[in-house]
């Protein structure tokens, strides 16, 4: 029987996460499981994994094989790292302390990429939003101008047909020169 450490997809359409399950490589995608050990969220950014890594580093010391998605999982959490400086232990290479050194200073480093990568999507989110804002101050002086120009417009010709009304008025008020006024 080969076992496999695989992705079991969960959720709706467009919406989809995923349990990291190990399995026997015959049974479906979704289907039955020998033990779930961790979950996917690939719809953040950046994606939410959560992992039991014991259960992880025992399943592949026992030779359970990962899919290229779990692999790149696996790696990113710094399982397949300690199990390879775990043969190196059996091997005899280096002793456990060492081993323990390495992969703390691997966690260190990574844990900085991981934080600098939230803080540049932090940044670039608050970049897009001040952009969003000085874009939209843009577009309502723009409309504020192109409102106040209409408004004195309208404001002008107004004036001018109450002037063009005002002094035909007058005309009709005072007799013609040499025209006899109408008689009742």
């Amino acid at each position: 029987m080969s076992v496999k450490i695989r992705l079991a997809r969960k959720g709706r359409k467009k919406l989809a996460f995923y349990h990291i399950v190990v399995a026997d490589s015959r049974s479906p995608r979704d289907g039955r499981y020998i033990e779930k050990i961790g979950s996917y969220n690939p719809v953040t950014n950046p994606a939410i994994i959560e992992l039991d890594f014991d259960k992880a580093l025992g399943w592949l010391q026992n030779g359970a094989l990962p899919t290229d998605t779990c692999r790149a999982i696996l790696s990113y959490k710094g399982v397949l790292i300690k199990k390879h400086l775990l043969e190196g232990v059996k091997k005899g290479a280096f002793d456990e302390t060492e081993a323990n050194r390495r992969f703390e200073e691997w966690i260190t480093q990574n844990e900085s990429k991981i934080e600098a990568k939230k803080a540049g999507l932090e940044k670039s989110q608050d970049d897009a939003v001040s952009n969003r804002l000085k874009e939209e101050k843009r577009i309502n002086e723009a409309r504020s101008a192109k409102l106040a120009k209409r408004n004195a417009d309208i404001v002008a010709q107004q004036a001018a047909a109450a002037r063009k009304i005002v002094a035909p008025e007058e005309e009709v008020d005072q007799p013609a020169a040499g025209v006899d006024a109408p008689q009742e």
